[in-house]
């Protein structure tokens, strides 16, 4: 069978419901001769006739051939529709995208983000999953927040530096900022020696910090709950527990609500990078995308004003 126009098809519909050639074209807007082309290419193209002409102002009649593909046709016209649709809504920054994250920018960073593109793009999908700590991949995902560089071929920008801060029962420590030489031998809970872990642990033995791991866990609550508990202090970075987000108002809070803790920042400041990668090339083929990474740029530059400053 030969190639089918679109435009056939829809020529075809509108004498179906108007009966006649004629009406068809003043519907469509065309003329006469025109709509009797799109036919006679039609019926070339399945090999037979779709309408039986009866000649005069009598209505045309469907034949059983003509039926078959006036069904079909429907469908086909509505299949383009939607993709016609869905193309404009790509375009518009209305698809989908499979977004990977971490524990922390899930907590604090997301949230924002999240708020202001469906403000924006009430009808995108976002997919988010999170990355596993100790083998970051882009995979299918379209981004990928990470604390650091991943091993794919990968396109990035640089988020925020994330400095670290330690929690520690109120007679742990001194008030104020505290020597990373004051935490060499104490009780400590930490995350696994998975993404910066390992790299932090090193951070503090190379400033002459060499705690007692006790207790280690991916989960921050548990390691701030071990905390209170008397097990150690934490160092965690300053996204893992210092901003909370009011569902309500969107504000950004600290933990006031911890009067049985106390946060001490660190000097010299030990730090980590979150960053958000992407495919090469995927930034400039999905709206989507594009402002996705725009708009967490924007609040991660917005969350970094309130981070504690670099104590050298």
């Amino acid at each position: 069978m030969a190639e089918i126009d679109l435009r056939q098809l829809t020529t075809m519909i509108a004498i179906a419901e108007e009966g006649t050639f004629s009406r068809a074209a003043n519907r469509l807007g065309y003329t006469q001769s025109s709509v009797s082309q799109h036919i006679a290419a039609l019926e070339k193209a399945v090999g037979g006739s779709v309408f039986d002409r009866p000649g005069g102002p009598r209505p045309v009649r469907i034949t059983p051939l003509g039926a078959v593909v006036l069904e079909q046709g429907r469908e086909l016209l509505t299949k383009a529709e939607a993709l016609a649709h869905a193309v404009d809504r790509f375009k518009a920054g209305d698809g989908r995208i499979d977004v990977g994250t971490l524990q922390s920018v899930s907590n604090v960073i997301l949230p924002t983000m999240l708020r202001r593109l469906r403000d924006e793009h009430p009808h995108c999908e976002i997919r988010l999953s999170e990355a596993e700590p100790d083998d970051a991949q882009i995979g299918e995902l379209d981004l990928l927040f990470y604390d650091g560089p991943i091993s794919d071929d990968t396109e990035s920008v640089l988020l925020m530096t994330d400095p670290y801060l330690v929690v520690a029962l109120p007679e742990e420590l001194p008030a104020g900022p505290v020597s990373a030489r004051m935490l060499d031998g104490k009780a400590m809970v930490a995350w696994p020696a998975t993404c910066d872990q390992p790299k932090l642990e090193q951070s503090l033995a190379a400033a002459g910090a060499r705690p007692h791991i006790v207790f280690r866990s991916a989960g921050n609550e548990t390691m701030l709950s071990m905390v209170r508990a008397g097990m150690g202090l934490a160092v965690l970075p300053w996204l893992a527990i210092h901003p909370v987000v009011c569902r309500s108002c969107g504000a950004i809070h600290g933990p006031e609500g911890w009067p049985d803790l106390r946060v001490h920042e660190l000097a010299p400041t030990l730090t980590r990078e979150i960053y958000l990668h992407w495919p090469p090339g995927r930034r400039g083929q999905s709206p989507l995308v594009a402002r996705t990474i725009e708009v967490a740029v924007e609040v991660s530059r917005e969350l970094a004003q309130l981070a504690p400053p670099v104590r050298t």
